[in-house]
């Protein structure tokens, strides 16, 4: 999608126990995340990026891979080494890993 300019990791291949950041809005975030991610939506990622450690790989994740392309592009330019995932979280629930939501019902990809 980005022209080989951005580094990609499929959904199975995210290891457990990473920093995964996931850069949707806040409706799709409270439908379903993956347990232990951390939300901050891309839109405001230039004012919060010094929450985003610096000392480990971030993976970066959305709904199909589109804001966390760019997100990952912005953290490498600035000097974070970031790896977006490849179908975001569509991927992710295809998939099958594990999901949480926010609030009733079953987590799922808005």
């Amino acid at each position: 999608m980005f022209g080989g300019q951005v580094a990609e990791v499929l959904v199975n291949e995210v290891p457990e126990d990473v920093y995964l950041l996931d850069v949707r809005e806040d409706d799709e975030w409270r439908a379903g995340h993956a347990p232990g991610a951390v939300h901050i939506p891309l839109g405001t990622l230039g004012e919060r990026a010094d929450e985003v450690p610096r000392d480990r790989r971030v993976y970066v994740i959305c709904r199909s891979g589109g804001r966390s392309g760019q997100a990952t592009m912005a953290l490498n330019q600035a000097g974070w080494d970031a790896v977006n995932v490849a179908g975001g979280m569509q991927a992710w629930e295809h998939a099958a890993r594990e999901m949480t939501a926010d609030g009733e019902g079953e987590p799922r990809v808005l």
